[in-house]
């Protein structure tokens, strides 16, 4: 039977995740801070920057502000704009073929987070010279990635502070993680003039992703004052402000709180990691190509009522930060709360409760998988074995037919 306490390989990630240092880039925040970001990359002198962004965001337009700001600078850039979902390594190689044929020297990541995983990737393997699938793992690169810098598009995975880049290896239908403090972009701009044209059930999905890193970083084992005060603040901004940017994108306020809410969620999950609900969202992610927001949206309440014996003090203080609750209650009953106000704020913003793609069959190796990845880096907070993570999977298969029709 697995031990509960942590093994070797945990307490050299608890390590580098709560002593080794990690960089926190400036943050230019607010309504244009794309130009702004623009304006402050064109004086560094690059001689050449590389934008990796996907062609939607390309074809938006969203790219003027800062590509007229490089330019007005002095500074020249190219446009890489052929991001796909999931971020697979032969795209990957070939970012790393255009920028070396480019003759760059910076990085601007501009997108969601298959942008700014696919930009972290290109930095640390064009440093290294090494293929993508070299590098999965902790520190793989002994050489200093290239100089990138983040404007987020969605807020949701807080990429623009984090030290990881998921990526997808189509020929084993598996995620690569790929983890280096150095991979922290040098400045990020959070321009909530960028969100709002995404459409409500990308809100919805990244913000939820934002509230399970928030919620997974505050309730596992290696948190601390730092990532716990970032992780409660994140879950306060997102209960106070995902419903307004589901119902109302153009809400700038709104917008730019769910940006930040997104960065300290980041910030947190940075130092204390995640648990369960990544382990399994990134196995669905790999099998299915579900989107990893509404993976984690659709796992995050039955992870935490499967976790809840262990976690009764903390989820009662979330149920106060996120005003779901009050000091005083008994805290079995602001635990309580907390688990019915994540089940409603899903509901509330068109979060599925079942994933269509779930299939019977795969369900005990994806619990394995997503066991492995939980037990071997992860500080999650009460362990389960690969058959209670089954049970816990198969919560989200698809309902038959006729038990659909019959509710309805």
């Amino acid at each position: 039977m697995l031990s509960v306490g942590l093994s070797s390989v945990m307490r050299g990630l608890k390590h580098v995740a709560g002593v080794f240092p990690i960089p926190q880039p400036t943050l230019f925040v607010g309504p244009g801070a794309s130009g702004r970001l623009g304006l402050a990359i064109a004086g560094f002198g690059h001689k050449k920057i590389l934008i990796v962004t996907d062609s939607i965001i390309a074809k938006l337009g969203l790219l003027d502000d800062l590509t007229k700001a490089l330019t007005e600078g002095g500074a020249d850039y190219v446009i890489f704009d052929e991001v796909t979902q999931d971020a697979p390594v032969a795209l990957i190689e070939k970012g790393m073929a255009f920028y070396r044929a480019q003759g760059c020297d910076a990085i601007v990541a501009f997108g969601g987070g298959s942008s700014m995983d696919a930009s972290k990737t290109i930095a640390v393997a064009v440093a290294n010279n090494k293929r993508p699938v070299e590098l999965a793992g902790y520190f793989k690169g002994l050489k200093t990635p290239i100089t990138l810098y983040a404007v987020p598009t969605t807020a949701g995975t807080g990429s623009e502070v984090t030290v990881a880049a998921v990526i997808a290896n189509p020929a084993t239908k598996k995620k690569l993680v790929i983890v280096d403090t150095r991979m922290v972009p040098k400045i990020a701009a959070l321009d909530p003039s960028l969100m709002v044209s995404i459409p409500p059930h990308i809100t919805a999905a990244t913000g939820m992703d934002a509230l399970t890193h928030a919620v997974e970083a505050y309730v596992g084992q290696w948190g601390n004052d730092y990532s716990n005060g970032m992780a409660l603040s994140a879950v306060g901004l997102i209960f106070e402000n995902l419903r307004t940017v589901y119902a109302d994108g153009k809400n700038l306020a709104a917008r730019e709180k769910m940006a930040l809410a997104s960065t300290y969620a980041g910030l947190a999950f940075t130092r204390a990691n995640v648990g369960y609900v990544h382990a399994i969202a990134h196995q669905l992610g790999g099998l299915y190509h579900t989107p990893h927001g509404l993976a984690n949206a659709i796992m995050l309440p039955h992870v935490l009522k499967y976790s809840k014996p262990a976690i009764i003090d903390k989820l009662a203080i979330l149920a106060i930060r996120a005003k779901v609750g009050a000091e005083g209650e008994p805290r079995e009953r602001l635990a309580q709360k907390f688990l019915d106000a994540v089940d409603a704020l899903n509901r509330d913003i068109g979060i599925p409760t079942q994933l269509d793609a779930l299939r019977e069959e795969d369900i005990p190796a994806l619990a394995k998988a997503a066991c492995w990845e939980a037990h071997t880096a992860y500080p999650v907070p009460r362990y389960m074995m690969p058959k209670v993570c089954e049970d816990v999977i198969r919560q989200a298969l698809p309902k038959p037919a006729s038990a659909r029709k019959r509710k309805a």
